[in-house]
């Protein structure tokens, strides 16, 4: 009879520890945080103005690497050759950026060349994106060599970049996505370095002739 009734209290007794460990392990699951919510990638957010910031600024890129071209077999000063060269070298990585972003978000990418075309945007509120500066009339330039070309770049890369610099202004304060915020921050102290840079070259160099 006792071996019976000692028999019976460890039964009880690892029932009893059975029960707590299941308890224990119920407690421990549901106390195990839930799953993380995924977050939307930099390149995912965007709004109206990122759109209209990348189809312009690409187009006008675009326009600066034409210009810098010319400036190539045109210039006679060496260091307005040096800045058309930088001026390719940093805008044509930033239009293929530009371009990938327009891709991952399912909207138009410019064209490319002269016959360039920009996609339609719609109405866009107060403080929203400027309208893009027009094309500069480079016929101008195509009978210029020498100094009178570099005078001529010269004052119409100036306005061209100051329209640069005023939608990368829109973008910083009206633009959602962090790249194309951080990209226009970027154009925007680079091309107001280049501004100074230009004036200066341009007090150096003759007033282009008739």
């Amino acid at each position: 009879m006792a071996r019976s009734t000692a028999r019976g209290l460890l039964t009880l007794a690892a029932a009893a520890l059975i029960g707590t460990t299941v308890a224990g392990c119920a407690g421990t699951q549901a106390q195990q945080p839930p799953p993380a919510v995924v977050q939307p990638s930099p390149t995912q957010q965007f709004n109206d103005t990122d759109v209209q910031f990348a189809q312009q600024m690409i187009a006008h890129h675009q326009q600066a690497l034409m210009m810098a071209q010319m400036a190539a077999g045109r210039a006679a000063s060496a260091q307005v050759k040096q800045l058309a060269a930088q001026i390719g070298q940093e805008q044509a990585p930033e239009i293929e950026q530009m371009s990938a972003w327009l891709t991952q978000w399912g909207k138009p990418v410019p064209s490319m060349g002269p016959g360039m075309t920009m996609p339609s945007m719609p109405p866009m509120g107060p403080g929203a994106m400027p309208s893009m500066p027009a094309m500069p009339d480079m016929g101008q330039m195509n009978d210029m060599t020498g100094e009178q070309f570099d005078n001529m770049f010269l004052q119409m890369m100036i306005a061209h970049h100051q329209g640069a610099v005023e939608m990368a202004k829109a973008e910083i304060a009206n633009g959602a996505n962090p790249a194309a915020k951080e990209l226009a921050q970027k154009i925007e102290t680079s091309q107001t370095a280049q501004i100074e840079q230009m004036r200066q070259l341009l007090g150096a160099t003759p007033s282009p002739t008739s």
